[in-house]
């Protein structure tokens, strides 16, 4: 077993046993998180050997259901508009990736129970609705409609209520060869 692992499966443990005493998101109880950023768009081949990506607005929406202080639900629905970078080489084509969509889906996170500093890592499954267009060396894909992704985040939850939060958030939608994501930040607010 490498020493990788083998610290992953002790903080696993650690964060299993202890996160009873402890006070970290996602908090028990019904909660709104409301999130914004720079929203981003990649292309998931590595082989084009051409750098490419778009940016624009994210933002996002999510009913949270703080099942324990570790582990929580989160049903979500946001926007993304990303807008392709400026192609500046003319031996090239115009290559371009960009992604206009409404996000929705859900989620499950995983929380450390570190107080005013929480690591978390969640993923889920959902479907983006909108406009996706990939154009690299390797791949033409201009598609409207709705499309399947999987969310992953990772990020830290912040306060001695942990209701502020930072995170790097991507949607791979491998059926348009390209990923988004953001680098956004979020509040939470009780409900109820």
């Amino acid at each position: 077993m490498t020493s990788t692992l083998r610290n992953l499966i002790l903080v696993l443990i650690s964060t299993f046993f202890f996160s009873n005493s402890t006070n970290a998101q996602p908090r028990k109880g019904k909660f709104i998180n409301i999130t914004a950023g720079l929203g981003i768009t990649a292309s998931d081949y590595e082989e084009d050997n051409v750098e490419l990506d778009g940016s624009g607005f994210y933002a996002q929406g999510e009913y949270v259901w703080g099942i324990t202080k570790w582990f929580g639900l989160r049903p979500y629905a946001g926007v993304i508009f990303t807008s392709p970078a400026k192609n500046t080489n003319t031996d090239q084509p115009d290559y371009k990736i960009s992604t206009k969509a409404f996000l929705l889906g859900g989620k499950a996170r995983i929380c450390a129970p570190i107080p005013w500093i929480a690591p978390f890592i969640e993923t889920g499954f959902g479907a983006s609705i909108g406009s996706f267009e990939t154009y690299t060396p390797s791949t033409n894909i201009k598609k409207s409609g709705i499309v399947t992704h999987v969310p992953l985040s990772f990020g830290l939850a912040l306060g001695p209520k942990h209701n502020i939060e930072a995170a790097f958030t991507y949607y791979y939608q491998s059926s348009v060869d390209q990923f988004c994501g953001a680098v956004a930040v979020g509040y939470s607010f009780p409900i109820g």
